[in-house]
């Protein structure tokens, strides 16, 4: 069979696997055993169904249940075929591997159900967590990484800027969504935005506008929207755009895995000036960010700098929310997940560092008007933020004769 995907060099999940079994040693794991999806693709470069076991010492092994012909054309590493994880530790005993006495494995995410699963299977043997050692290994980017990252920034930029060419008053939210995300499909936009925490999930992004951009939702977001019922509970929804309001599109673009997080505000006719005054504050405070978040700077302290800011500007009772659901924090790290290290939030001692990504993004939100603001995906250099999405920042506005 031929995968459609491109294959994640040999070398590079080498240096992973080399990057997890350091972090064992150091916490005196004897091994991980990596099952989630993401994780999966990112230690072993396929997301078929599997285990992957990685000894503090010696070679990983790869064992798939389901597909293992895929599984090995995508993956670099040799593919065991298994049929139930009660055999994995006589696959280790087989194949000369020392069975754990200390197990890791992604407790962050594994379903209570599969951990008394994998409990019984490893028997007398500690489970710990390795979630945030997994987690602070793929906030740093490879050079390899960070090249699908920009592509994917660039087609950010192309379907922000598609937005003019089919928006028009009168056509429901919905419909404006369903054509712009047609065209990212076309793209090459994968579909699915993965999340890490438990009952999140989004699909291609937030598409609001007027009154229904500020209308919250469950999602740790900013924004939220009616959607297209309460089971759904985000999202675009079946309200007409109009004049003279703020449509904001926040989407992601996920590429080859990997995630650039972009919004941007258009508007039929000109806005309120307050609305374009906000805007222009929440650039400035984007612009501020980029040359003081430094490596070394802890996360908290960006966060901590930007909410200063935006009291300073007067908006210190509608940045990033309002009232006592506001969201605490100003960004969030991007990669193969939507919601990566690191967090820009409130109290966090996380330092960034050179090679992170992540999408900072200071919005306003106003009641019964909408939302403005920004969001572009950054790399974390030695001397402040790169941005990786392009598309101009100013709010689009279409001019009469444009409004159809």
């Amino acid at each position: 069979m031929e995968a459609n995907a491109t294959v994640v060099p040999k070398e590079e999940i080498h240096n992973r696997i080399g990057n997890l079994q350091e972090e064992l040693r150091k916490k005196g794991i004897d091994g991980g055993l990596i099952i989630q999806k993401t994780d999966l693709f990112y230690f072993a470069a396929t997301a078929q169904q599997g285990w992957l076991y990685v000894p503090a010492e010696g070679d990983a092994l790869l064992m798939i249940f389901k597909d293992v012909e895929r599984a090995a054309v995508e993956s670099p590493l040799p593919v065991i075929s298994l049929a139930s994880p009660k055999k994995i530790p006589d696959v280790l005993q087989e194949r000369g591997c020392r069975l754990p006495t200390v197990l890791g494995m992604e407790l962050d995410v594994l379903p209570a159900n599969l951990y008394f699963q994998y409990a019984d299977i490893f028997k007398g043997v500690r489970v710990v967590d390795i979630s945030t050692e997994v987690r602070l290994i793929r906030a740093i980017k490879s050079e390899y990484e960070i090249g699908l990252l920009r592509e994917a920034a660039a087609l950010s930029d192309k379907v922000s800027a598609k937005v003019p060419e089919i928006l028009r008053e009168g056509m429901t939210e919905v419909e404006l969504a369903g054509q712009l995300e047609a065209y990212a499909r076309s793209l090459g936009h994968q579909g699915i935005v993965r999340m890490r925490l438990w009952g999140s999930e989004l699909f291609y992004g937030h598409l609001l506008s007027g009154s229904d951009a500020a209308i919250p939702s469950y999602l740790a977001s900013p924004t939220g929207g009616a959607g297209v019922s309460p089971l759904i509970g985000q999202g675009a929804g079946f309200k007409k755009i109009a004049r003279n309001e703020p449509v904001l599109v926040d989407y992601v673009f996920a590429w080859q895995g990997y995630i650039s997080d972009h919004a941007r505000i258009f508007s039929l006719g000109p806005l309120p000036d307050d609305l374009m005054q906000a805007h222009a504050a929440m650039l400035e405070i984007q612009e501020e960010i980029m040359t003081r978040a430094l490596p070394g700077v802890p996360t908290g302290e960006v966060y901590d700098m930007m909410v200063a800011m935006a009291a300073g500007k007067g908006y210190e009772d509608s940045f990033m929310g309002v009232g006592d659901r506001r969201i605490r924090f100003t960004g969030h790290g991007v990669g193969l997940e939507l919601d990566e290290f690191p967090f820009l939030a409130k109290g966090q001692k996380l330092p960034l560092a050179k090679g992170m990504v992540l999408a900072l993004e200071p919005k306003v939100i106003m009641p019964g008007r909408g939302v403005v603001g920004i969001e572009n995906t950054h790399l974390v250099t030695e001397t402040g933020l790169e941005r990786l999405t392009m598309a101009a920042d100013a709010i689009t506005i279409l001019p009469a004769g444009a409004l159809h």
